[in-house]
């Protein structure tokens, strides 16, 4: 059965981040990283600061703003996940929660880099 093109357009779209944020000096560590039915885009390192990346990809005209696009129950799932990594992996960094929104025209596109999205809610 043929990829639902969304399903497709977002895994170009991770693709796109993730060389965007290598070239910006990130180092990957993880791509779609999953703990039960929680996933997290990227997980890189800025220096030694831990970036949870979560990607958006959507057309250029999408009416949809930023801090629309991560609402606070998807917020609480990339947290839980974070969680999950950092005692699995027993690390103790930095976290930092970044979006990066690929805003598709056509075959063109154009990479939006939010760092500090959000923050962990107590």
């Amino acid at each position: 059965m043929a990829e639902a093109r969304h399903i497709k357009r977002g895994k170009e779209g991770e693709k796109l981040a993730a060389e965007f944020l290598e070239n910006a000096g990130f180092r990957i560590i993880e791509k779609n990283w999953r703990f039960q039915h929680l996933e997290i885009d990227i997980i890189a390192f800025d220096g030694e600061e831990l970036v949870i990346v979560e990607v958006k990809t959507r057309k250029k005209d999408d009416p949809l703003l930023p801090g629309d696009l991560i609402p606070p129950k998807k917020q609480r799932f990339i947290i839980n996940a974070t969680d999950a990594y950092i005692r699995q992996k027993e690390i103790e960094p930095e976290v930092r929660f970044d979006v990066i929104i690929i805003h598709t025209e056509g075959n063109r596109f154009t990479i939006e880099h939010i760092r500090k999205a959000f923050y962990p809610v107590l």
